[in-house]
């Protein structure tokens, strides 16, 4: 290997393939009483998380960044190997992750001036961060260097869009994403938010009555997009998300495949990963949604 890879807890990657392809993770930090703070993915899984949520109405956990010593524990053990640390963070414009990162690198460049760090703003969360942080393994794996996977990643970013829905309003309301009054109304006519992440932002939020066709509606959402923007999914990587695993992701799969089959696009499988809590306190428990990013060529 050319280079190491670190990445923030963001891109919601699973400890198996982590552990598998050496990426070091540096954990967000979740709170349900706003005092005591856990390491996403260590102090608590995910599915923890989550279920605590699903468990306690009116539960609204908070996020912290990870800290610049977070990091430095991170790189350290790279920079004394004398290997190169490509850095892979969430989009600065949700979090100072990407600041405390920079931070530690700076830091530590004070003992180590030899030390090679590069520290990339993603532009991008959850499970096309994921994405992201897979492609750059795969150039680490194929023996680029660090510069050349960085300037492939680079032409990328501005790639990934997700589709995705939620069971609430009532958690987007409290992170101040919609109105009480909205809220309000979506409880009692049922109505289930459609949101789409591109371009480094959330984008407006559609409305639709009913979980069923919420789910349905963004996989409908999803393949307009493939055809409006005439894109070849062979040039992409495609994934799905959940956060609490409920039955109807199963059938938002299965439809996802049909719809796919029935278009001509040759897609049998796809990487699924489970949404952290990064996003996930904006969702409540139970996300779900399907997201494309281009793959990286040199």
């Amino acid at each position: 290997m050319k280079f190491g890879i670190v990445s923030d807890s963001s891109c919601d990657l699973s400890p198996q393939y982590t552990e598998q392809e050496q990426i070091s993770i540096v954990s967000f930090y979740v709170s349900f009483d706003g005092e005591k703070y856990l390491k996403e993915g260590k102090d608590i899984a995910v599915t923890d998380f989550y279920q605590e949520m699903a468990d306690n109405q009116g539960c609204y956990p908070k996020t912290s960044m990870p800290s610049v010593q977070d990091y430095i524990d991170a790189f350290l053990p790279l920079v004394k190997r004398g290997m190169p640390v490509l850095c892979i963070c969430l989009t600065k414009k949700f979090s100072g992750s990407m600041q405390s990162a920079i931070n530690a690198k700076e830091e530590l460049m004070e003992d180590y001036p030899q030390a090679e760090i590069y520290v990339m703003d993603s532009q991008l969360v959850t499970a096309i961060q994921g994405l992201f942080v897979q492609e750059a393994v795969r150039l680490r794996n194929q023996g680029f260097s660090l510069e050349e996977a960085v300037k492939a990643l680079e032409r990328i970013r501005n790639t990934g869009h997700i589709f995705f829905t939620t069971k609430d309003l009532k958690y987007l309301e409290h992170g101040g994403r919609i109105g009480k009054a909205a809220s309000l109304a979506g409880s009692v006519l049922n109505i289930k938010p459609l949101l789409q992440y591109y371009d480094g932002e959330l984008g407006s939020t559609e409305l639709c009555r009913g979980r069923k066709k919420s789910l349905l509606k963004v996989v409908d959402m999803f393949i307009e997009y493939l055809e409006k923007k005439k894109i070849d999914l062979e040039e992409y990587l495609l994934v799905t998300g959940i956060g609490l695993d409920v039955p109807e992701y199963k059938t938002f799969k299965d439809y996802l495949k049909e719809k796919l089959t029935e278009k001509g696009y040759p897609v049998k499988e796809w990487l699924q990963i489970q949404i952290g809590a990064t996003i996930g306190i904006h969702t409540g428990p139970y996300p779900i949604g399907v997201g494309i990013l281009k793959k990286a060529e040199i």
